[in-house]
């Protein structure tokens, strides 16, 4: 599966900072694999029109049961507001049997460096991971 590449719903103000969300997901099985798909493609459709979303992307890695996704937003309460509205509250819900594991890690940048890379949010991952395991 392809990166689903950086999307933008709204634009950033400039001079404003974003706040970035990146997350790993890993599922039980290859069994669960295809239920965690759909359902974060219903949630990436939620993102396109979320108030204060400011770009987005995901990488779907199946084979590996992993899935990551990369977001900014204009404050934490607009990621907090997307994060607790439908459908995505109902899917992190429906999915947590599912979940082997996940790791989230928050920053805040100048929106003039959006989009993030990718090589950066996974450093930022392996650091979370590694300091929850440590």
């Amino acid at each position: 599966m392809p990166t689903l590449p950086w999307t933008v719903p709204n634009q950033a103000r400039p001079g404003t900072e974003a706040q970035v969300m990146a997350s790993r997901f890993e599922v039980r099985t290859l069994a669960d694999v295809p239920k965690f798909f759909l359902k974060s493609l219903a949630a990436w459709r939620q993102v396109k029109s979320a108030p204060g979303a400011l770009g987005a992307s995901l990488i779907a890695q199946p084979l590996k049961r992993t899935f990551y996704t990369l977001s900014a937003w204009e404050d934490h309460d607009a990621l907090h507001a997307y994060a607790r509205a439908e459908p995505h509250r109902s899917i992190m819900n429906g999915l947590r049997s599912t979940m082997r594991d996940s790791t989230f890690t928050f920053w805040e940048v100048p929106v003039e460096q959006l989009p993030i890379r990718w090589d950066e949010a996974k450093q930022r991952l392996a650091a979370e991971e590694a300091k929850n395991r440590g």
